[in-house]
């Protein structure tokens, strides 16, 4: 039988095992810092965040890891050195249960991915007509 969507990104973390929740607490809490103007929601089932309508982030736990999406091209040639000791592919960055939370290297993608949203809202607003 298929989990149920949860409604809200505390209930999809209160929905996990016990030693899953205090790592996404402390990536919840990371992201909600990096990104203070952020809605949050669940799309796809699992945690995400929104600016300006466009979702920025997405975390996910899992059974040996936990993921940030997505990770495109761009972010992953900018944090090349960060992410060396971690699985990157597909959009996909895993973190190992194993290991302390990146924080400083979570909030830095969070502010990556945001600045990116934010210069795509540029580019997608409409020029002013000169009078």
């Amino acid at each position: 039988m298929a989990k149920a969507t949860p409604n809200s990104v505390d209930e999809y973390i209160a929905s996990q095992p016990d030693a899953m929740r205090d790592i996404l607490k402390l990536v919840q809490s990371t992201i909600r810092k990096a990104l203070p103007g952020a809605e949050e929601a669940i799309l796809y089932k699992i945690p995400a965040y929104k600016l300006h309508g466009e979702t920025v982030l997405y975390f996910a736990g899992w059974k040996q890891h936990y993921s940030l999406y997505p990770a495109g091209q761009r972010l992953v040639a900018t944090f090349k050195d960060d992410l060396a000791s971690y699985k990157v592919n597909k959009g996909t960055i895993r973190f190992p249960l194993s290991e302390p939370v990146p924080v400083k290297l979570i909030e830095r993608i969070a502010k990556f991915r945001a600045k990116v949203a934010s210069n795509r809202e540029k580019v997608k607003a409409p020029a002013r007509k000169k009078r």
